[in-house]
């Protein structure tokens, strides 16, 4: 990977991705069992003090983007990765509800930092580039390095927590935290990403302006329903393999597994062959086929084994297939129709269409699925079929919106040429 002129650290970019997503990976399993194994605290209360301590980080995406277009993107990005290192040595060390609040809201806000900040650090290192790297390919190698980060994570506590000791426990936290830090320490060190642009006025005149950009709002609606869908494999493949069809619980795990392999294998190199279509029309498609995975998932009935795992194998990979188009073009597209003085804040507004789509998913797929096996599948579908839908009419509007941006850039920066 050549850094481009203006740009530097682009491959330790990455690779503090990988070491990031690892730190990720390795407490994600635990996020609940850490608490009730090392504290007294009952479940009820845990669940309730975690999903507070997230709830109040809603407003954090509102700062971050209006910081990002002041001081930068990449000072936040490390920030937000301190203030995870900090939270998980905190874990280590509380043991009463008040510090667990306080613990787990250090490092959900320092979640929320991250991921309305990262995607503006990539464009913004892509925007330096003169070597002709798309940012799709950027945040195709930022996709591919969190895959790859969480599967690591997640095997090593898994082969970790075997014993179950209290101490392994600790353990796994001590060293989410060191990740944390080493991914920081060496975006501080190694990375440059040069803004071409800074944002100027006050941080309402940026948010009015995303108020009244019609295009970018729909934009943002209609990847809330990709972003729900892309969620749906992890979250309800578990479930419906085992309760809607029966089957075995290895079969969920190899699905999931396969998933993560070939995410992290594949996205940058789809990315790459799909470099001459439009934005849109790849969005259009990844959206096509997980509508077609949705559907042929309603089909399945218990019982027929020889039947349901071919059918479960083949569409999980359109679902494989469909994320790794839809997750580094999505958010191409979005920095595309973004002015870049203002790239912060949009970045972090589209942010928002994933953390609706983490708040919707649960409950749509439990809801539908106390129904009937097959009527969340159904409903998916029917639901990227009008997303499919919704992005070719926005077309038009996206595409005009694209090229003012880079007409824009153009005017201000004649030497630096924009990816399209």
């Amino acid at each position: 990977m050549t850094d481009p002129v203006g740009a530097r650290g682009g491959g330790v970019l990455i690779g503090a991705l990988v070491v990031d997503s690892v730190g990720n990976g390795l407490f994600l399993p635990l996020s609940l069992v850490f608490f009730t194994r090392l504290t007294d605290v009952p479940l009820g209360l845990l669940g309730v003090l975690i999903s507070v301590a997230n709830a109040i980080t809603l407003p954090v995406p509102v700062w971050a983007g209006a910081l990002a277009d002041r001081l930068g993107a990449l000072p936040l990005v490390v920030a937000a990765q301190l203030m995870q290192a900090l939270g998980y040595l905190a874990y280590t060390r509380v043991d009463e509800p008040v510090g667990i609040f306080l613990a787990a809201a250090l490092v959900a806000v320092g979640v929320r930092f991250f991921w309305s900040s990262i995607f503006t650090a990539v464009a913004d290192y892509a925007d330096a580039a003169s070597s002709g790297r798309r940012p799709d390919s950027w945040f195709a190698w930022a996709n591919m390095a969190r895959t790859a980060g969480l599967g690591v994570g997640g095997l090593i506590t898994g082969a970790v927590m075997a014993d179950g000791h209290a101490a392994a426990y600790r353990g796994i936290a001590y060293g989410a935290a060191g990740c944390f830090a080493v991914a920081a320490a060496a975006i501080a060190g190694f990375v440059r990403a040069p803004r071409l642009y800074h944002g100027a006025g006050r941080a309402g005149t940026g948010y009015a302006t995303i108020l009244r950009d019609r295009p970018f709002l729909a934009l943002t609606g209609v990847n809330t329903v990709m972003a729900m869908t892309s969620m749906i494999l992890s979250l309800a493949t578990p479930t419906f393999v085992i309760t809607g069809l029966d089957g075995p619980s290895w079969l969920a795990s190899a699905l999931l597994v396969g998933n993560f392999v070939l995410v992290s294998a594949l996205a940058a190199p789809v990315v790459e062959r799909l470099a001459g279509h439009r934005r849109t029309r790849v969005m259009a498609a990844a959206a096509a086929l997980w509508a077609t995975w949705s559907f042929l998932l309603s089909g399945l009935v218990p019982g027929r084994p020889a039947l349901v795992i071919p059918v479960l194998i083949g569409a999980t990979l359109l679902f494989t297939l469909a994320e790794v188009m839809h997750a580094p073009v999505s958010m191409a597209l979005a920095t595309a129709i973004s002015p870049t003085e203002l790239r912060g804040r949009y970045m972090a507004a589209f942010q928002y269409s994933f953390t609706v789509a983490g708040m919707i998913a649960p409950a749509f797929f439990t809801r539908l699925f106390g129904v009937h096996r097959a009527l969340p599948w159904v409903a998916l579908g029917a639901i990227d079929c009008l997303a499919i839908v919704a992005v070719r009419l926005l077309e038009p509007a996206l595409m005009t919106a694209a090229r003012r941006v880079a007409a824009a850039g153009a005017a201000r920066s004649p030497k630096v040429p924009r990816s399209r």
